[in-house]
């Protein structure tokens, strides 16, 4: 019997050089294609435009340290809401509440309208709670296709003694992960580079492969920490480009973002935290011009500073 040496990488020579010989209208025929096998496949119990996630009075202590403060906001199915304010606001340790990083000292977090509870981190990325991380985390010693397999094995449903015993069931979802995470590799555009190790790619690749990772789980909601850190403004208006694609193909996404051009351009609704509490939430326009959010960047005059 052959050895198994894992995922295929070798299939992704195969797509680029079919690319390049594709004229513009077999590109788009291609591209469609694409987008059908990267939409999420599963059963969301709520319509576009009503509530995926809530989270209702939310607190989180560390100690005498109050990160997050009685907050509440709904995220609605369809739409890219932005969670935004300065440092120290509060985002991350509100992702981490929504992801099972933390549990909640107090308040709930629902998805579907069912709560979160004490579920495990793992239990919510099969639950439809998917993310990135401010500081990227990707294996790499793997190659970008492997690291995306290994996102679409959350979705896998072939036991360990299965998979052991390489039975037909297995050797199907294997096959299937690494036609889908070639295809999402294509989709966030780094194909070209699915055989490379993680750890070489620019980072800017790296970057959009985290995203691939985490689509690869089918995520009901996409959960963004800071993805246009350190990229210059060419790759920041890219970035846009990608996550308005993301949702356009039938996924949510909750945006942390300190870039406001990115956050103002690219999100449906805005919610602002500051010191672990919310001061805003509204349009894009609204919270732009909303006094309590321009003091909070850019801070209350001092009357008594000539």
């Amino acid at each position: 019997m052959a050895e198994d040496t894992g995922p295929d990488t070798e299939v992704d020579g195969g797509i680029v050089a079919e690319l390049e010989r594709m004229t513009p209208a077999e590109r788009e025929v291609h591209q469609a294609e694409v987008a059908e096998v990267v939409a999420p496949d599963r059963e969301i119990a709520v319509d576009v435009g009503d509530t995926l996630l809530s989270l209702q009075d939310v607190t989180m202590r560390f100690g005498g340290l109050v990160a997050l403060d009685s907050v509440s906001f709904d995220i609605r199915r369809g739409e890219i809401l932005g969670l935004i304010g300065p440092n120290g606001a509060g985002k991350t340790t509100c992702f981490n509440a929504m992801t099972g990083v933390y549990r909640p000292t107090s308040g709930s977090v629902r998805l579907e309208g069912k709560p979160l509870g004490r579920q495990q981190r793992y239990q919510i990325t099969r639950l439809g709670i998917a993310r990135t991380f401010q500081n990227i985390r990707l294996f790499g010693e793997m190659t970008a296709l492997e690291n995306v397999v290994v996102g679409a094995d959350a979705r896998h449903r072939t036991s360990v003694v299965g998979a052991l015993l390489r039975l037909p069931r297995h050797h199907r979802e294997e096959r299937e992960a690494v036609e889908r995470a070639m295809a999402l590799l294509e989709f966030v555009g780094i194909a070209d580079r699915a055989a490379d190790k993680a750890r070489n790619l620019p980072y800017g690749y790296q970057r959009r492969l985290e995203i691939a990772r985490a689509l690869a789980t089918e995520p009901k909601l996409l959960c963004l920490d800071e993805p246009a850190a350190g990229f210059n403004p060419a790759e920041k208006d890219n970035l846009m480009g990608l996550i308005r694609k993301i949702r356009d193909d039938g996924y949510t996404v909750l945006l942390i973002e300190h870039d406001m051009r990115l956050v103002m351009g690219v999100t449906d609704r805005i919610v602002v935290l500051e010191f672990g509490k919310k001061i805003a939430e509204g349009l894009p326009m609204e919270i732009r011009d909303n006094p309590a959010v321009v003091a909070a960047y850019l801070g209350v005059p001092d009357d008594g500073v000539a």
